[in-house]
């Protein structure tokens, strides 16, 4: 089945752009020896099927062509996506399916929820429903965006909720950017708050991605000198595709295995079958630099320990874990649901049974129903095994608590409230959407 991106604002074009490239890299790399041809083959054909639609074009030769819709108030990012994409002579965006206007949202969530998000809504579902009548089947729809600016926030919420009214039995997938802890944008917590409370009402789950984490993981892992947004773009495209590329459902692998065909909903199913528990971290290992990985070797053992106790200690990294820290304990992290996605080499010698472990879920959930594991024979990127997990847990209670309290500082004094009321948003909507945050931030503290 098929997924439609939907690219919002800068941010999310960014990213979009990076996981397409990815994405298409991917599918260009020889299969390694020890994946059979007929493995090698049904994945080829899912995930390009999956994200892209091939065409032929007469002046540059034949594309992949993104399934993708390409949204944003200023025209500036669309159109140096579009000419990069281009550019790589292997994959291209589409034409007629990028809408933009001509000045921005000035990062005030009412401005693009309440002004820009109508303007565009016609636009954006009749360039969603052509991408749709491309497909053979839509398998849901994933949306790229930030929580810090209007466009992504505004402008994203909006048409999420637009997604649900006019597509109610599709699953929808949000990727969201949670800003910097100390970001450059005054009003980032109003934006943030306000997002995340209508995204809870229209959208399936909810994919958090964290700036400072990300930044750390360029820095001390990657080895990168200077971090710029293109690298961590570049981290979240790959934690994207890693968990979205095609899997086998089961683990180890059998003669009678069949790759999964809505990726979707069986990924919902796992993870966000509660409609209280929507907010999604995701963690993957190994975080290793391109140019030391033909000198590093991983074995599933210790990549699988790891990676547990980085969901035990809400560890964002494989550096600096707190080892101290055991199932059961006060501060150990509990989950509703957890998806380990295994790829690579000999995956049948992967012992997930740690993740089998009741204490590190709640109890009202059978271990059977809380823990779903994937694999697939084929290397991801560039490592030879690698491992990611996505989650539904106590994880997100710390970011979210934070986020809540400089909200509520702000919304007390009443600091830039007028700005937003200028555009259509009343003391009343502030409060709905900080009540329901607040409901979702106790939920998520009682596990």
């Amino acid at each position: 089945m098929s997924v439609i991106t939907l690219q919002l604002g800068q941010c999310g074009n960014q990213i979009g752009g990076q996981l397409f490239q990815l994405l298409s890299a991917d599918l260009d790399l020889p299969p390694p020896s020890w994946c059979s041809a007929d493995h090698a083959k049904d994945y080829v054909e899912a995930n390009s099927n999956r994200f892209f639609d091939v065409s032929e074009c007469s002046e540059t030769g034949c594309y992949r062509t993104a399934r993708a819709i390409m949204v944003d108030t200023e025209p500036k990012v669309i159109a140096q996506m579009v000419t990069d994409s281009r550019r790589s002579g292997k994959w291209c965006y589409p034409s007629k399916q990028q809408v933009c206007r001509k000045r921005g949202s000035g990062n005030n969530w009412a401005h693009g929820f309440f002004h820009h998000g109508p303007l565009v809504e016609e636009q954006v579902l009749d360039a969603v429903q052509r991408e749709a009548e491309k497909c053979d089947m839509v398998g849901g729809f994933l949306a790229l965006m930030s929580l810090a600016g209007g466009t992504g926030s505004g402008v994203g919420a909006f048409m999420t909720k637009c997604l649900r009214d006019n597509y109610p039995h599709s699953f929808i997938l949000n990727q969201v950017v949670w800003p910097y802890e100390k970001g450059e944008v005054a009003v980032q917590s109003y934006n943030s708050i306000l997002s995340l409370a209508h995204l809870y009402q229209s959208a399936d789950a909810l994919l958090m991605m964290q700036n400072d984490s990300l930044h750390r993981a360029c820095s001390q892992l990657l080895a990168v000198p200077k971090v710029s947004f293109g690298d961590i773009n570049s981290l979240i495209s790959h934690y994207l595709a890693s968990s979205l590329v095609p899997v086998y459902g089961c683990l180890p692998l059998s003669p009678s295995s069949s790759l999964i065909n809505n990726h979707m909903g069986d990924l919902m199913h796992s993870l966000a079958s509660h409609p209280e528990y929507k907010m999604l971290t995701v963690r993957s290992i190994p975080h290793i630099s391109r140019r030391s990985a033909d000198f590093s070797t991983y074995q599933w053992p210790g990549l699988v320990k790891h990676l547990h106790q980085m969901l035990i200690a809400n560890a964002s990294m494989e550096e600096g874990i707190n080892w101290q820290l055991k199932c059961g304990m006060d501060k150990a992290i509990h989950s509703v649901s957890n998806l380990l996605i295994i790829r690579g080499k000999d995956t049948a010698q992967a012992d997930c049974s740690a993740f089998k472990e009741p204490r590190l879920y709640v109890d009202w959930l059978s271990t059977e129903n809380a823990l779903t594991c994937w694999s697939h024979p084929r290397s991801f990127s560039h490592h030879e095994k690698s491992v990611t997990l996505l989650s539904n847990s106590q994880s997100v209670a710390p970011l979210l608590d934070q986020l809540m309290e400089r909200g509520w500082q702000m919304f007390s004094s009443r600091a830039y409230v007028h700005q937003y009321q200028k555009h259509g948003l009343e003391v009343d909507d502030f409060v709905d959407c900080f009540a329901g945050l607040e409901q979702v931030l106790a939920s998520y503290k009682c596990l």
